[in-house]
């Protein structure tokens, strides 16, 4: 069976963004691929943050992967920092990687040109993640296509060690990118990617009257002026593409004819947008609240994943240590 790798950061609460445009695909994939999934919380420390709220947001995320459908019997659900191979062999891919590599990522530019001080962190960020997709030896990799340059990396990465320390055989796979199906999704305001920082959100655990408020203002078609105008689905840069998310095929097509033919308002295409969005998600929120009143139950499948997860990291690991002519790691005594 072909193993995928994926991880996220630890933001808190999942909203519908990182559930369509990941996490739903995540949950399917975990009954075709041997999965490792990761609440990536190193990275999460690159810029400035407050330790408890990063302890919050990290046990927030995993209730939500959970909640959301990762089953911890099909997938290797973990937190990054409770398996320590990932950081070890992010320093060994750092003596392979060139400077330029790393200075040419996007994010990095991005993110950097936003810093007073540019922290080393931010720049190797890219080697770390390089480092949790080939700890696990991982074929693929679900991404979607603002991070297919950060997969490529991983590949030249994997090409200079095998060319170096394998070079008859590889030993670490060249990691493919597994397209995400659901593109990108637009935030609530229709003018940028669905992210917390903007506040164009609907979190995955709000009740459906939070979900209304915050749905019924959203961005529609912009040449609709009123009900008697026929609109244009292809241009609703939110709720149809919210609909062709949530909603049934036949909802799908009985939104479009009543949109272009003008017999339903966009005030009605959301309340029928409402009622599979709240269909779907309040399963969701009670899962969620069931996990949160039993954080002991938390701390136990987390640590059982973190366990699984460096089985297989020591493994590879220790494999590599060897090719280069690294010592083992050895057992502290008691």
């Amino acid at each position: 069976m072909a193993r995928i790798f994926s991880g996220i950061q630890p933001s808190g609460e999942l909203h519908i963004g990182n559930y369509l445009g990941a996490v739903k695909n995540w949950v399917g994939l975990q009954h075709e691929y041997e999965s490792f999934i990761c609440v990536v919380n190193y990275h999460a420390i690159t810029l400035p943050y407050a330790a408890p709220d990063l302890v919050r947001r990290t046990r927030d995320m995993a209730i939500g992967l959970l909640a959301a459908g990762i089953d911890p019997s099909k997938a290797t659900l973990f937190i990054q920092s409770q398996v320590p191979e990932h950081t070890e062999l992010a320093w060994i891919f750092n003596t392979l990687t060139p400077l330029g590599e790393l200075e040419r990522q996007t994010q990095f530019k991005e993110k950097s040109s936003r810093q007073e001080q540019v922290l080393a962190g931010i720049l190797n960020y890219p080697v770390l993640q390089a480092a949790d997709i080939l700890l696990y030896l991982a074929d693929l990799v679900p991404v979607g296509e603002d991070q297919i340059q950060h997969l490529e990396l991983s590949r030249v990465i994997a090409r200079n060690w095998n060319a170096r320390f394998s070079p008859d055989a590889p030993f670490f796979p060249e990691p493919q990118p597994k397209l995400t199906p659901t593109r990108r999704i637009v935030g609530l305001d229709g003018q940028a990617k669905m992210s917390k920082s903007v506040g164009n959100t609907i979190g995955l655990m709000e009740t459906p009257e939070a979900v209304w408020d915050k749905l019924r203002p959203a961005v529609t078609d912009p040449a609709r002026q009123k009900k008697s105008d026929a609109g244009n689905p292809d241009k609703c840069p939110v709720v149809y593409p919210l609909h062709r998310a949530f909603s049934p095929a036949a909802t799908v097509a009985e939104v479009e004819a009543n949109c272009r033919g003008a017999q339903w308002g966009c005030i009605d295409c959301k309340k029928s947008l409402h009622g599979h969005m709240v269909a779907e998600l309040t399963p969701i929120r009670a899962r969620a609240e069931a996990l949160a009143a039993e954080p002991s139950r938390l701390d136990e499948l987390m640590g059982d994943g973190a366990q699984r997860a460096r089985r297989v990291a020591r493994a590879t690991l220790a494999e590599v240590k060897d090719r280069m002519g690294l010592p083992a790691e050895t057992p502290v005594q008691a």
